[in-house]
Order: C-alpha cells, then sequence, then structure tokens
C-alpha cells in the first residue's frame, strides 16, 4: 500500500513538471512575441536601414536570451543591451526599452545577489563614455545613456530583486512555522518522557521496596526449622520468584528511562561520554566516512567533570553530523583547547560553505542545537551556533574544566534557538534590502545628475569653433574637406528661441566661447557645406 501511495505521488509529481514545462514554453512564445513586435513594426514602416537590420537580429536573439535566461539572467540581459547600443550609442531607444525592463525585472528574480548585476550595469554604463565619444561625438550623450540604464534596466532590476526577496521571506516564513510546530512536538515529547521518569520512580520506590521485602522474608522462611521441607521449598520458590518479579520491575523501568537522557531535568543525573569515544575517534570515524576534517588540540581532556566531558562529546558530535548532513563536500576543522587560567575547555567545530548541493530529503529535526545548548548550560557552559564569516557555519561551546559552577539562566537558550536566529537574520535582511532599494536609485541619480557638470564644461569646451576657423569656412565646400577643421565634439542643441533648421539639410551646432550661449551652425546637403549661421541666444 506504501509504495503504491508512493508511486502515485511521484507520477502526480512528473505530471506537474511536464505541466509547467508546457506553460513556461507558452509564456516564453507570447513574451517574445510581445518583445519583438515593436521593433519589428517600427523596421517595416520606417526607411532607416540599421533599425531594419537590428529588428532582423533581434528575433533569434530575443528567443535565444528567453531560452538560457533561467540559467543565465545575465547573459539574458545583455540582449536588449547590446541591441539597444547598436542602434544607439545612447541607448535613446525606446523600441528595446520593454525588453531591457523584462529582463532586468527577470534579472532581479533569478539572480541571488546583486553584485553581479551591479558589475554588468556599471561595466555598460562605463563603456558607454567612449562609445559616445567615438560614434555619437556628443558628451552629453552619456548622461542620456546612464539616465536610460537607469530608468529601463536598474529600476526593474530593483523590482525583481524585491519580488525574489519577498518569495525567500515568505519560504523562511514557513519554514518558521513548520519548525516551531516540531519544536512544540518535541516539548510535547520531553514532557511524557518526564510522566515516564516520574512513573518509574514511583515504581522503584513502592513496588520494588516490597519485592524486596517479600523477598527478605521468603528467605527467612526458607531457612526456618519449624516448618516442613514441604513449606521450605515454597517459601525458596516464592523468594526465587520475587527476585525475578524484581529484575522484571528493573528491566520496565530501565524502558521507561530509555530516552530520559534528552529531558532536561534528567541532565543532572552523573553521565559519562560513552567508553573509548575520545575526540580522536570521533574525528577518525566521520574522517573514515569521507569528510575533510583538520584536527587542532592544545591541552588533554582527562580530568573534566563527567557533565563537561559529556558535553564536549555531544557538542563535536552533533557539529560533525550538521557538517556531513547540511555541507558535504565542505572542509571542517575541529579546535579543541584546555586553559588553566581560568581552567576552561573551548571547543569549535566550523565548517566552510558546501562545495555541493545538501543531500536530498535531509531534514533538519530542529531540536537538536536547543537540546544540545540545554547540555552545555546545565554543565556551566555557553553554546554559540550560527553562520561563519565565509558562509559556513561554526558552533562554539566554552565550558569550566572544574566542577561546574551553578548554570547559566534557561532564558538565555531562548535567543540561541534556530528560529529566533534565522527570524532575527530575516528582519536585519529586509531592513538593509529595502535600504539599498530605496538608496541605490536615488544615488544613482545623485551621481548623473553630478557627473552633469564636469560633463558641461568639457563638452562646452570641446565644442568651441574658433572665429577664424568658422570665417574660412566657405559654402560649397565638401564636408570631408570641412570636418577635420572642426571641433571633437558638437553643441547640445542650439541656443533657446533659434530658428528651426532648414528642412532637409544636416545641422551641427557649435559653440563661440566657453559656456558660450550663442553658437555657430553648419548645415550639409549631398555632403556640402550649403549654410553657415551665427546663432544668438533668444535670436
Amino acid at each position: 500500500m506504501l509504495r503504491s501511495g508512493l508511486r502515485r505521488l511521484e507520477r502526480a509529481r512528473l505530471a506537474r513538471g511536464r505541466g509547467r514545462g508546457w506553460a513556461s514554453r507558452l509564456l516564453d512564445a507570447a513574451l517574445w512575441t510581445a518583445l519583438w513586435l515593436p521593433p519589428a513594426s517600427e523596421a517595416a514602416l520606417s526607411s532607416y536601414g540599421r533599425a531594419k537590420v537590428v529588428a532582423v537580429v533581434a528575433a533569434p536573439l530575443l528567443a535565444a536570451a528567453l531560452a538560457v535566461g533561467r540559467r543565465w539572467p545575465l547573459a539574458a540581459l545583455g540582449v536588449p543591451v547590446a541591441l539597444s547600443l547598436a542602434l544607439s550609442a545612447k541607448m535613446f531607444t525606446p523600441l528595446y526599452w520593454p525588453a531591457l525592463a523584462v529582463f532586468g525585472f527577470l534579472a532581479g528574480c533569478r539572480t541571488a545577489t546583486a553584485r553581479p548585476v551591479l558589475w554588468f550595469l556599471g561595466s555598460v554604463a562605463v563603456a558607454g563614455l567612449p562609445l559616445c565619444v567615438v560614434v555619437e561625438r556628443d558628451l552629453w550623450a552619456w548622461p542620456g545613456l546612464l539616465l536610460t540604464l537607469l530608468g529601463s534596466a536598474g529600476l526593474p532590476w530593483l523590482l525583481g530583486r524585491y519580488r525574489r526577496q519577498y518569495a525567500e521571506l515568505t519560504r523562511l516564513g514557513w519554514r518558521l512555522a513548520d519548525r516551531m510546530e516540531r519544536e512544540q512536538r518535541v516539548v510535547a515529547e520531553r514532557t511524557r518522557y518526564r510522566e515516564r521518569a516520574r512513573i518509574a520512580g514511583d515504581m522503584h520506590d513502592s513496588l520494588g521496596h516490597e519485592l524486596t521485602l517479600i523477598a527478605v522474608r521468603a528467605a527467612a522462611l526458607e531457612v526456618d526449622a519449624t516448618l516442613t521441607a514441604r513449606q521450605q521449598r515454597a517459601a525458596g520458590e516464592l523468594r526465587a520468584a520475587a527476585g525475578a518479579a524484581t529484575a522484571r520491575l528493573r528491566e520496565i523501568i530501565g524502558v521507561l528511562r530509555a530516552d530520559e537522557d534528552t529531558d532536561p531535568e534528567g541532565a543532572d543525573r552523573p553521565a559519562t561520554a560513552p567508553p573509548g569515544e575520545s575526540a580522536e575517534t570521533l574525528v577518525a570515524r566521520a574522517r573514515a566516512s569521507g569528510l575533510d576534517i583538520t584536527l587542532e588540540r592544545h591541552g588533554e581532556l582527562t580530568g573534566l567533570p563527567p557533565m563537561a566531558a559529556l558535553a564536549v562529546h555531544r557538542v563535536l558530535q552533533e557539529g560533525l553530523t550538521n557538517a556531513a548532513k547540511h555541507a558535504p563536500g565542505a572542509a571542517v576543522r575541529v579546535r579543541l583547547v584546555r586553559t588553566e587560567d581560568p581552567p576552561a575547555v573551548a571547543l569549535t567545530v566550523v565548517n566552510s560553505p558546501a562545495a555541493t548541493a545538501p543531500l536530498p530529503e535531509v531534514v533538519s529535526g530542529g531540536s537538536g542545537l536547543v537540546g544540545l545548548d540545554e547540555r552545555v548550560r546545565l554543565a556551566g557552559g555557553e553554546l554559540r551556533a550560527g553562520p561563519a564569516p565565509d558562509g559556513g557555519f561554526e558552533l562554539t561551546a566554552d565550558l569550566p574544566a572544574t566542577a561546574a559552577p551553578p548554570p547559566r539562566a534557561a532564558t538565555d537558550a531562548s535567543r540561541l534557538t534556530t528560529s529566533g536566529r534565522e527570524l532575527t537574520r530575516a528582519r536585519h535582511r529586509v531592513r538593509r534590502q529595502l535600504t539599498q532599494a530605496l538608496v541605490a536609485p536615488v544615488a544613482a541619480l545623485a551621481g548623473i545628475l553630478l557627473l552633469m557638470a564636469p560633463v558641461s564644461l568639457a563638452s562646452s569646451y570641446f565644442s568651441v569653433l574658433d572665429r577664424s576657423t568658422y570665417d574660412r569656412l566657405a559654402v560649397g565646400t565638401p564636408r570631408g574637406e570641412v570636418t577635420p577643421r572642426l571641433p571633437l565634439f558638437t553643441r547640445d542643441g542650439p541656443p533657446d528661441g533659434s530658428p528651426a533648421p532648414p528642412r532637409g539639410q544636416d545641422c551641427v551646432h557649435y559653440s563661440t566661447g566657453l559656456l558660450a550661449s550663442d553658437a555657430y551652425r553648419l548645415c550639409f546637403a549631398r555632403d556640402r557645406l550649403v549654410s553657415k549661421t551665427l546663432l544668438t541666444h533668444g535670436r
């Protein structure tokens, strides 16, 4: 019955996977149509040759971006960026803004960290400067590129990142709720253990005592000379039955107390580590199973109080078990130090990030660290557990090496529960990510605005046409002879209030001086200079 049920669940899971596959393909096809339709329509109506070529190339590139976007979201984002740059060095091409927004949003949803996307967008921004200088010959095109990149790709990426973080926090909330439910079951189990231990104590104190008295009295009757031989044999049989009942009672009490070791209230009884289970033995056994373990030991563990010795054994055992379950292939470092002033023992188990994916179907019980912390607390020590700086996990126990002092307050353990730690980290992560989502676009916009001052100064300086050069330019000169005499950059448009350029002529503007409001207009038609005009501000 169980096997048939599992087979039905597996078939249902495969069916859902096939359904999601077809749904994702249909969604990609619809998305490809929506993204390619604007440039295709514009190319069909436009006489601009480059737009037609880019639109034709965009069809397979957008399809490839959608195909690889789930695995390589940055590569997919690079496709609309490249298409926009191919059409205009300053990316001011509304035809590909929807593609930039969609792939930017998907990159935010599909990338775990922000650094790769920030590096990518920063590289595009830096590469845009020489493109604007060489291709557009307009330094003011670079701030336009930055604003386009921020609005069409940066902001959608932030929205996608927020969606991913919201989904992760939702999953974390469900995991924490499930873990709290398991912890409640653990509490119920401990309550049952305490009741079983109480029953065992009652049986030992009452029935055990009575059976012992019966055995003693039967033994006295067995040797009573006033009784007949048959009566003495009966007394001997009674004594033997009482002894057997006592032994059976001892076995039952042992069963009832079998799990008492997991109960904090039973942890104060004398206990020692299993014989022969030293730190070296545990490390050697784990190393033989395939773990990469380094043991660093300073001092001997002989003479430790029984509770401290058992706590050291359990912490080391739990640390190696967690590393094997949750970080397969990771390097594990064990550091065991005993000091004399003050007399103490410090044990640290640190594992690096997992080299491979965690083992499938391995679910944490959610109570190992809780019980471990209670054991260390009752031994007079302190347990700390949390992420290591390199992304791994660190488990540390500090224990006294002499007679255990009074245990620290149990309220400290509530701050060390896994749920509490994860909830605290989630809150910090939400605050940090919300701050980043609000500050990042504002900081980027402020940086672009600050760049405009030096860009304006440089553009004005490199777009100044000398008066004598302007006077020597003759109408009718071929454009190829005029261009070498002109400045590196053109002015960013004519002065305010200037007349519109003549129809059918390609006009460029140059400044008359540094930060001057007046400008020279040079108009070309059929690759020849057909007019030159001095434009003053407001005329």
